[in-house]
């Protein structure tokens, strides 16, 4: 179950979700933000620090998912919030996606 809360808005039903994941999973992908996509790759935050604002930290630091491409992962342990774990998940993310990238040029080339 999503954690969210439903407010009525003029007549129709509005969620806030407590987490992206939720908005993902009921509205789609495409509704989220940069920042709340990220975040559902960090998970969660620390004490005081939830993952929407690490995300949104990454986001402004780096600029944008192309900037965060190809960047050292020492740059992101710099992030209060990151470890290990969550840096390496989210290479991970660019990993696969450089990875589909790479088989539609191929695809493309044919």
């Amino acid at each position: 179950m999503s954690k969210r809360t439903v407010e009525k808005v003029e007549g129709s039903e509005k969620a806030n979700w407590r987490h992206p994941g939720g908005k993902l999973r009921e509205l789609g992908a495409d509704s989220l933000s940069d920042a709340e996509l990220l975040s559902i790759l960090i998970s969660t935050g620390i004490k005081g620090r939830p993952a929407e604002n690490i995300a949104e930290e990454i986001l402004a630091r780096f600029g944008s998912f192309k900037g965060m491409a190809n960047q050292p992962l020492e740059k992101f342990l710099a992030i209060k919030g990151l470890a290990d774990v969550k840096i390496i998940r989210i290479a991970a993310a660019f990993e696969i996606a450089r990875r589909i990238v790479n088989e539609i040029l191929k695809e493309n080339e044919k």
